[in-house]
């Protein structure tokens, strides 16, 4: 399993069916071209993404940050404090997205506590997991494609089997939007 992969298992192993479900049911696929801009500097957004294919390029000043691909979240961010991103997020090659509307997903949080349960952990775990790659990444002085954000598998904050579940949530999901 890929690291970027191991950012949607975080998130989708603590979603439940029901709770993937109305994604989809909200969400929609959205392709972006490659050298095109999805996130501005700036700029509010008004959705959470889901990367399901491609790489996009994290950028501010001209210096690229990081890189985001399939199964890694973005605007996550700026969906928890409500400012707007510190970067730009442009697309490396063709990229689809599961874009759910940040209107719709704020309404569902403050109507169903355990979906904003759910929902939140794994943001949180997410997150922790992004942290803790960040101070390794400094803290060993690493060039950003040597990166490796976060431990190996075995010590995900996750057991194996609630691992196994996430994955076939992502497959699930991915053959939803054909893009398996």
């Amino acid at each position: 399993m890929n690291e970027s992969m191991r950012k949607a298992l975080l998130i989708l192993g603590e979603l439940n069916n029901d709770d993937l479900n109305w994604m989809l049911q909200k969400g929609k696929k959205e392709v972006i071209s490659p050298g095109h801009t999805l996130i501005y500097e700036g700029r509010p957004i008004n959705a959470f993404y889901i990367v399901l294919r491609g790489t996009l390029s994290v950028v501010l000043d001209d210096k690229e940050l990081a890189k985001i691909s399939k199964g890694e979240v973005v605007g996550e961010i700026s969906f928890i404090d409500s400012r707007t991103p510190v970067a730009t997020v442009k697309a490396l090659d063709e990229v689809v997205v599961l874009s759910v509307p940040q209107l719709q997903l704020t309404m569902k949080i403050q109507r169903e506590e355990g979906f904003a349960a759910r929902f939140y952990h794994g943001i949180l775990l997410c997150l922790a997991d992004r942290m803790r790659g960040t101070v390794n990444r400094l803290g060993k002085g690493t060039a950003l494609e040597e990166v490796y954000y976060g431990e190996t598998e075995e010590h995900l904050p996750i057991s194996p089997e609630h691992l196994q579940i996430a994955e076939a949530k992502f497959n699930w999901l991915m053959s939803y939007v054909g893009e398996q």
